[in-house]
Order: structure tokens, then C-alpha cells, then sequence
């Protein structure tokens, strides 16, 4: 399945979802789908695929297992951040009152999806 199909169903399945990007390991773009502008999301993925990776090497060698994911709250939106192998993220940003439960159920069925055409 096309990189864009996966991303464009992940986010109009979820209510109050804005936008998603499957980032490289460099945090350039392999592919996006958004409502708004795509030059925002591209530098919004970059950032947040950074994050994840400082984040997955502060949490190594903790006993609880490799890290799959974040979830970063503002005071406007929620964005997930999830790992598809070592080398690249897949990053979706929703309103603040979307159901965050179900974004997640979604975003990790996109993972999945992903994780089948990568790796």
C-alpha cells in the first residue's frame, strides 16, 4: 500500500486529526498528508523525529524495553511521535479535543502498515 494511502486514512479516520509525515532518520520527509500548510508539517516532523531519537537513547538499557512512542501535549494540540525501526517516524498532530484514544489505536494500525512496507 502507498506510503500516502496509509497517511491520508490515518488521518481522516480520526476526528480533529490534522496532519501526519513519515520522516527519515535525517527528519526529511519520505511522504506527508495534511489540512494545512505541508512546508509546516515537514518542519514539525524534522523536529519531532529528532525528539524521538534523543528520546529512544535516554530511555536504552531501561529494563522496560526499546521506547515506541511519544505523545507530546501543548495547549492546542496533541502530537504522536512513533518509531518504525530504527530509521524513520511517523508523526500526526490533532486538535486538542480529538479522542486521543482513538488516534492512538490508529496511529499504531498506520505503524503497523508502515512497518510492513519498510522494514
Amino acid at each position: 500500500m502507498p506510503f500516502k494511502t496509509i497517511l491520508k486514512d490515518l488521518v481522516k479516520t480520526v476526528p480533529g486529526a490534522s496532519g501526519a509525515i513519515l520522516a527519515d532518520w535525517e527528519g526529511e520527509a519520505v511522504e506527508q498528508f495534511c489540512l494545512y500548510d505541508d512546508f509546516e508539517l515537514k518542519v514539525l516532523g524534522a523536529h519531532k523525529g529528532i525528539l524521538l531519537n534523543h528520546f529512544k537513547e535516554l530511555h536504552a538499557g531501561l529494563p522496560a524495553g526499546d521506547l515506541e512512542g511519544v505523545v507530546i501535549t501543548t495547549a492546542t494540540q496533541h502530537v504522536i511521535v512513533g518509531a518504525i525501526g530504527p530509521d524513520y517516524s511517523l508523526v500526526m498532530t490533532l486538535n486538542r479535543s480529538a479522542i486521543l484514544g482513538l488516534a492512538l489505536y490508529r496511529f499504531r494500525k498506520a505503524l503497523e502498515l508502515l512497518v510492513k512496507e519498510i522494514c
